[in-house]
């Protein structure tokens, strides 16, 4: 059986790609499943150069198809941050509640309709020998005043989506996994996959 490697220690996402996947007849792994660590330092500016830059170097390694994603909440009050340094914002030791703090921090006096914001996701597929496959998705929203719901991880609790009239953190996991940025690129992966693979 073929196998592909999705560059991630998060099962819920090893979890989303092995569904699309396994279908096209490949198994999947993540770094979950390798030995030592695989550490690809991030140093891109973009969400896109993160990505590539992961699923290239982790491919010519293991010299197999790698998918890396990339993802991150862009706010337009703060200029696009915490963007790229989502997952640090609030320093190295990457703490959910201390992010969503420094956010709610910053935003402070901020009204409603400046308080426009983003999920994005670059996901990068590369191919030993191909050319690199980027494709990208978002999702649109608000950011709250306080926290509200308990689902979810990262900003979700503070990311309202208007079209539902809730925060990602009140969305059963389900309900979120169809309009989420990452549920969008795999959309956008599985439409060009069968010409790639």
């Amino acid at each position: 059986m073929k196998k592909i490697l999705i560059a991630t220690k998060n099962k819920g996402k090893v979890a989303e790609f092995a569904a699309l996947f396994e279908k096209k007849g490949y198994s999947v792994q993540s770094l979950l499943d390798l030995e030592g660590d695989l550490d690809v330092e991030e140093t891109g500016t973009t969400f896109e150069e993160n990505a590539i830059l992961k699923a290239e170097e982790i491919s010519k390694l293991l010299d197999c198809p790698v998918v890396a994603d990339d993802s991150g909440l862009e706010i337009d009050a703060l200029n696009g941050e915490p963007g790229v340094y989502s997952a640090r914002y609030a320093g190295l030791e990457k703490s959910d509640e201390k992010n969503i703090d420094k956010v709610l921090e910053k935003l402070e006096g901020i009204p409603e309709p400046e308080r426009t914001a983003r999920f994005q996701c670059a996901l990068a597929l590369a191919l030993p020998g191909k050319d690199t496959v980027v494709v990208r998705g978002n999702c649109e929203g608000t950011i709250t005043h306080k926290r509200v719901g308990e689902q979810g991880f990262g900003y979700d609790p503070i990311f309202y989506v208007p079209s539902l009239q809730k925060t990602l953190a009140e969305l059963p996991k389900e309900e979120k996994n169809k309009i989420s940025h990452r549920a969008k690129a795999l959309q956008k992966l599985e439409e060009v996959i069968d010409g790639i693979l």
